[in-house]
């Protein structure tokens, strides 16, 4: 579905690029919301560059490599926004949860 609007608007030449900031700022968002611990500041940019190599390596294998040989890409980009809007729910939650504890 992201896959196909991206291809209609902006064309083969932008398809990585965008998908690739996109799927980079989700999975950002997701591990914010579900597993980053406080960390010094240089741990934090190492774990954001890991990620920013792994999520380049999953846009080759989820998105691109399918796209070449004639199928459908995996949805990688729905998958991420249905993990973030699960994991705010659960932060939304807990949030509440703390409050009413706190009353």
């Amino acid at each position: 579905m992201v896959y196909n609007y991206v291809m209609e608007q902006y064309g083969v030449d932008q398809v990585f690029n965008i998908l690739y900031v996109a799927n980079l700022i989700l999975a950002a968002i997701a591990y914010k919301l579900g597993f980053a611990k406080k960390l010094p500041i240089l741990k934090s940019v190492i774990v954001y560059i890991l990620l920013a190599i792994g999520i380049f390596i999953l846009n080759i294998l989820f998105i691109i490599m399918p796209a070449t040989l004639g199928a459908q890409p995996l949805p990688m980009t729905e998958s991420l926004v249905v993990i973030c809007v699960v994991l705010a729910i659960y932060r939304i939650r807990m949030y509440l949860q703390r409050q009413a504890k706190k009353a």
